[in-house]
């Protein structure tokens, strides 16, 4: 089933990437800017654990998906979010780093795909751990903002 909802997603990509031309003109630099200025708000907003900056950014209908999990919708990603903020502020979780890097941006009309890198570092309960992972995200120009609407990733290490 994960790996249904994972070509599902991946479908619906490349269908938006082949229903419109990229625009590479000035209007669309802007753009970018304005999505990537966005998308780290978006992960400061993570790792810092700010759930009601993070409630802004996403679509109703977000769809997340980890590596090491079933497809989730917002509701359930949500439910993480605080148990995750309740570790952060409890100490049982310090995020040393989180960092996205190597990032592939290709915008089409009102729906963004990201590529990219993100390297995190954090201490959970006493124990340091360090990963990357590949992720792709799904952003859409909705009311006048950028809204995340999908996720994916894999582990490097």
């Amino acid at each position: 089933m994960k790996v249904l909802r994972t070509i599902i997603l991946l479908s619906i990509a490349i269908i938006l990437i082949h229903c419109s031309p990229p625009n590479h003109n000035d209007k669309s630099l802007a753009t970018k800017e304005s999505l990537l200025k966005t998308i780290e708000k978006f992960n400061t907003a993570f790792n810092t654990g700010d759930i009601k900056t993070l409630e802004s950014m996403v679509t109703d209908n977000y769809l997340h998906t980890n590596s090491n999990s079933e497809s989730i919708r917002k509701e359930d990603w949500f439910n993480y979010l605080h148990k995750r903020k309740k570790d952060i502020d409890s100490g049982i979780l310090s995020v040393s780093s989180y960092n996205m890097d190597q990032t592939k941006v290709e915008i089409y009309n009102n729906t963004a795909i990201i590529t990219a890198r993100i390297s995190v570092s954090s201490i959970t309960s006493g124990k340091v751990k360090e990963n990357q992972y590949r992720v792709t995200n799904i952003w859409v120009f909705q009311q006048g903002k950028w809204k995340r609407a999908g996720f994916h990733d894999g582990k490097i290490k």
